[in-house]
């Protein structure tokens, strides 16, 4: 079952005015749900809030750069 997006969501203070960004939310198991801020009505992403911490990891530490 996907949890409930409880908190609203809200862009990074680093995205600029262009639309290009994702927009994040607190659910009611204590995770992390992720949209396209471009398509709020669309599909989202749903992180346990370990798997969310997990992420925050990665991105800290640069598993994510190209």
């Amino acid at each position: 079952m996907t949890p409930e997006v409880i908190g609203p969501y809200v862009k990074s203070s680093y995205s600029g005015q262009n639309n290009n960004c994702v927009e994040i939310a607190v659910t009611s198991n204590g995770g992390r749900a992720v949209r396209d801020s471009k398509n709020p009505g669309g599909p989202s992403l749903h992180f346990t809030g370990e798997g969310w911490r997990a992420f925050l990891r990665g991105v800290e530490g640069g598993a994510f750069d190209s």
